[in-house]
């Protein structure tokens, strides 16, 4: 029994353990243990990657470098008009460079009441028929909506143009009439003489930043109700689910679900139309009746835009009035710039689903 007892080996835990520690330490180590190498944790890049990121980088840096050169050749070429003119060429209303007494305080004026007004016409339409087209239609209709939709962003400004001023503009008439007669207390909506006295012939409605904002926002509605209709089909599936199975109504959820997703994409859509508003050119020289004075009348005869003024101008302007002409486009090529920049930073606070996360 002792023999047996004694094979066993050291009964002590202690001694157990050094046992086992010397018999590890006494294990030689792997042949190769000491010439492997540390394992890089970095890909390499496919051919098909790296060409995609060279394509998408030229053409990032090719847009960039356009918009530059075209900031610089108008800046280039409007220095003569705005070393003579200074600051008064923002507040000065008249244009006759010829006299060197010009300025584009009234067309930039004209140029944002008919961007104004087409937002208000063309935004309730572009959001009703992009949520008609995501979240009521279906089937063969929607696809064929949607067809109808895209395909009217494709018609020629100058279609929109001839049809606002020979079709549009005589149903408008009456409109406009209507609102100077009951609407008259708020000044906008006052058509008056220069004597005050209130005008209720045709004449004095035709021509107006009302029917040229009416046409215009009537052309960025196809391009507004495709962005705001992709962000609104964009909704996650099982969120709008939930809403249904919660009791909601068909708005509620959209009201709850697909607007709130949908923000930015309704902002990026809306800057997006009032890009196209404030350099929107034929159109608009079809429909108004030039003018270079402020007309805070908006239903009354007479209105300007920038984009207007150089195409009215340019085929008779001089050297000097090119050089003015050149500035104009140069302030409304700024006001885009920073419309853009600043819808990209609000888009950017608001991305879709930011509320529904």
């Amino acid at each position: 029994m002792f023999e047996a007892t004694k094979s066993r080996g050291p009964r002590h835990p202690a001694a157990a353990t050094r046992t086992d520690r010397s018999t590890q330490t006494d294990q030689p180590e792997p042949a190769n243990h000491r010439d492997v190498e540390k394992r890089s944790l970095r890909s390499k890049p496919s051919r098909s990657d790296s060409v995609f990121k060279g394509v998408s980088l030229t053409a990032g840096i090719t847009t960039v470098s356009i918009m530059l050169a075209v900031g610089l050749f108008l800046s280039l070429r409007a220095s003569d008009a705005l070393q003579v003119s200074g600051i008064n060429f923002l507040l000065e209303q008249q244009w006759s460079p010829e006299t060197q007494q010009f300025g584009i305080a009234s067309v930039i004026f004209g140029t944002f009441t008919i961007a104004i007004i087409a937002m208000f016409v063309g935004v309730p339409l572009a959001v009703g028929t992009a949520l008609l087209l995501s979240e009521v239609v279906r089937g063969p209709l929607r696809s064929f909506l949607v067809s109808l939709v895209d395909l009217m962003a494709a018609v020629p400004s100058v279609v929109f143009g001839l049809w606002g001023l020979f079709f549009l503009q005589a149903a408008v008439i009456p409109v406009s009439a209507w609102i100077s007669t009951y609407f008259s207390f708020i000044p906008i909506f006052a058509v008056e003489d220069a004597s005050g006295a209130r005008l209720t012939e045709a004449s004095a409605f035709t021509s107006s930043a009302f029917i040229a904002g009416i046409v215009v926002g009537l052309m960025v509605v196809p391009t507004q109700t495709s962005v705001m209709r992709e962000a609104f089909s964009q909704a996650p599936m099982g969120e709008r689910e939930a809403a249904f199975a919660l009791g909601s109504t068909r708005w509620g959820m959209i009201r709850t679900v697909v607007l709130p997703f949908g923000r930015g994409g309704m902002i990026g859509g809306i800057m997006l139309g009032l890009g196209r508003a404030l350099g929107e050119t034929i159109a608009v020289y079809l429909i108004i009746s030039p003018i270079f004075t402020i007309n805070w009348e908006v239903l009354k005869t007479g209105t300007n835009s920038v984009s207007a003024l150089i195409a009215l101008r340019y085929g008779e302007a001089s050297q000097f009035g090119l050089s003015a002409l050149m500035a104009a486009g140069l302030v409304l090529f700024l006001i885009t710039l920073v419309i853009n920049f600043t819808a990209s930073s609000i888009v950017a606070r608001s991305r879709s689903g930011a509320e529904t996360s």
